[in-house]
């Protein structure tokens, strides 16, 4: 997208009439294509799409554009607005084409030599699968990497790897990227589980399905050349788009916070930290982000310097907090600092409250689906938060429904949501929490 748009404006720049260019041409031709790729999902390319599919996409692209010219012109009319409006519009289509279709057949080529591709294993082995080894095999411009396949039933075939079992070791250590299932050679609870794994180490699982076999509208049907791949349903913050969107917001939001409210706010609490007690304040901490990485996480310092602040949380009427400390934790103000580990790319405004490493490690022998959370960025605040679960853990069902929030929230994410949690934020720091110590 950035290249195009960089193309339409430098077509525009160069070719128009100097005399007759309009700005305000210029911003909607822009956010016009934007709005529009997104409609007719013209990035939608994947290693398996077809030459024609590329053809449609452009038809449909540029259509919309031909009409967007209509629109703001009324009529193609030399020398109007912009000038030499249908040799601009013809240079723009004419060298967005040549962009498209060079770049897909480019990455073809590359792919082709053994560059840019996905490590794939087999799940089950049936009369299909041997097709999608075939197709991996042959089909090198994929950019696929096959390294064999599992199943329970003993093989001879130069790819078999061993049971299925073996595979989830496997995987890991080799780093594969996408599973593949052989729905009729596995029963449900095994393609629960393999969905399972696939989920909370971030992996990629895709299920080929007996070809007389109905499939669920959760899954979204693709063609690898004739035969059909099943690709079940990615989390919202799978997609690009979305992951794009939540970042400029929290770039955005996090800006407006540390303009008007931190560059005022910070020096006072600073002040009042350091009068009351000794050391530094900001007080940081090593805490579980995405991808179960560390990331040193920032807070205003709110209880007396001690040893067990990376050991033990917050509890009730705990003598490590100081005044300033309960008034900053009861008004969430000691979060403040967080929002400079959004900017760096540690967190989000919203997600997942990030852990201590000590207690992460216990969390994750108790509850089966827990790191699952990592997958996005922990947040400032979360859904658990606003629906009562912060603050101390008395009781593994405290952490549990926390959890239990978490997932609901990664698996229904939305800006809309992401809004609403802000929101509820601010609503339960103005009328106190009870939890919040």
């Amino acid at each position: 997208m950035i290249f195009d748009i960089i193309i339409i404006n430098v077509v525009i720049l160069f070719i128009s009439d100097k005399e007759y260019l309009n700005v305000v041409f210029l911003l909607y031709i822009n956010l016009f294509w934007i709005l529009t790729s997104f409609l007719s999902n013209y990035y939608k390319i994947y290693r398996f799409t077809k030459v024609y599919r590329i053809f449609t996409l452009l038809f449909v692209q540029f259509l919309l554009i031909v009409l967007a010219f209509f629109a703001y012109f009324g009529i193609f009319k030399e020398g109007y607005e912009v000038g030499n409006q249908f040799l601009v519009l013809t240079s723009i289509l004419g060298s967005l084409a040549a962009f498209k279709l060079i770049s897909f057949f480019a990455l073809k080529k590359y792919r082709s030599r053994g560059n840019n591709f996905r490590k794939v294993v087999l799940i089950g082995f049936d009369e299909t699968s041997k097709k999608v080894i075939d197709l991996f095999n042959e089909k090198s411009d994929y950019g696929y990497r096959f390294y064999g396949f599992f199943s329970d039933k003993n093989s001879s075939h130069d790819s078999y790897l061993g049971k299925l079992n073996d595979s989830f070791d496997y995987i890991i250590e080799h780093h594969i990227d996408e599973i593949y299932c052989a729905v009729s050679a596995m029963n449900k609870e095994q393609v629960k589980e393999f969905t399972k794994f696939a989920n909370i180490h971030s992996r990629s699982i895709k299920l080929i399905p007996n070809s007389n076999e109905l499939y669920s509208k959760n899954l979204n049907p693709e063609y690898y050349g004739n035969t059909l791949v099943l690709n079940v349903k990615r989390l919202p913050l799978e997609i690009a788009e979305n992951r794009v969107i939540k970042r400029i917001f929290d770039v955005v939001f996090s800006m407006m916070i540390i303009l008007f409210l931190m560059s005022w706010l910070a020096p006072i609490l600073w002040i009042l930290i350091k009068l009351e007690s000794k050391g530094s304040a900001l007080f940081k901490q090593e805490r579980e982000g995405l991808g179960g990485y560390h990331f040193t996480c920032y807070k205003f310092r709110s209880m007396k310097l001690n040893t067990e602040s990376d050991k033990i949380h917050a509890t009730k009427n705990d003598q490590r907090i100081t005044k300033i400390g309960a008034f900053m934790r009861k008004t969430s103000l000691d979060e403040l600092p967080q929002f400079f580990n959004v900017l760096k790319g540690d967190m989000s405004v919203v997600g997942p409250r990030p852990h201590m490493k000590s207690l992460s490690v216990e969390y994750q022998k108790e509850i089966d689906n827990y790191m699952q959370r990592h997958v996005v960025r922990p947040g400032i605040t979360g859904l658990a938060q606003v629906s009562g679960y912060r603050g101390e853990v008395k009781k593994t069902s405290d952490i549990k429904n926390r959890v239990r929030f978490d997932i609901f929230y990664i698996e229904n994410w939305s800006i809309l949501l992401d809004i609403k949690i802000i929101f509820n934020t601010i609503f339960n720091v103005l009328k106190g929490e009870e939890k919040a110590y």
